[in-house]
């Protein structure tokens, strides 16, 4: 699964990484170390042209009678997003990525779990699959929000957690996000296991487990803890 992860770079770097406009505004950003499931988070959109813009973290779809139940829907299965009701529409119709430079897995062990930050070596953003949805309260308030697609865990991964976020490459993010596209035989294939090496991990402190802490400590690596070593 994917419940937590950072976007520390500043907002002129994603909107070029991605090359968008984008949609907000340089004082209502910041720099991101910690974030977690129901809050905002930065999504590209094609509504014609690339856009950035901020959605909920935690699908509620358009037909949920309790907004609560985007609490559940962070993530969404590549194996089953074709099927399930709350993502089948979303496939086809409201694709986004949702934009990071880092994520969180948690290994566990005996009695503890280890946290570890898992990068891009090039230390590049990236885009997460996600699929988006709009719900609407009896009283006509309107709450725009997002999962993120997971996939089987790579190689790095597997020793931690055996499930991760779905990363599109650059190729893959231009086809997810074409709305012209909405054949599920196209989109499927495109959620595979980012290869393991382009990416790296270190293991960081216990202090990002709790999602109130947001600072740069939350990203160092662990000085006890040996670079990679999982």
């Amino acid at each position: 699964m994917c419940g937590r992860f950072t976007l520390t770079t500043t907002l002129d770097t994603a909107a070029l990484r991605f090359k968008v406009r984008t949609g907000l505004e340089e004082a209502d950003y910041k720099p991101r170390y910690n974030i977690a499931p129901t809050q905002a988070v930065i999504v590209v959109g094609d509504d014609e042209q690339r856009y950035l813009t901020r959605m909920r973290w935690g699908l509620v779809p358009s037909w949920a009678k309790d907004p609560a139940i985007g609490n559940r829907m962070i993530n969404a299965r590549a194996e089953t997003v074709a099927t399930k009701r709350a993502f089948r529409a979303a496939l086809r119709k409201r694709r986004c990525l949702v934009v990071a430079d880092g994520f969180y897995e948690w290994q566990k062990r005996d009695r503890t779990k280890q946290p570890f930050r898992i990068v891009l070596k090039n230390g590049e953003p990236f885009g997460f699959a996600g699929l988006w949805d709009t719900w609407r309260s009896p009283e006509g308030e309107e709450v725009k929000s997002c999962t993120i697609i997971t996939v089987d865990a790579n190689e790095l991964l597997r020793p931690i957690h055996d499930r991760m976020p779905a990363i599109l490459t650059r190729e893959a993010e231009a086809v997810w996000l074409d709305p012209a596209i909405q054949e599920p035989a196209r989109l499927l294939p495109l959620l595979t296991p980012y290869p393991s090496d382009e990416m790296e991990c270190h293991a960081v402190d216990a202090w990002v487990n709790n999602p109130a802490h947001e600072t740069p400590a939350c990203v160092a690596p662990r000085k006890d803890y040996p670079p990679n070593r999982t």
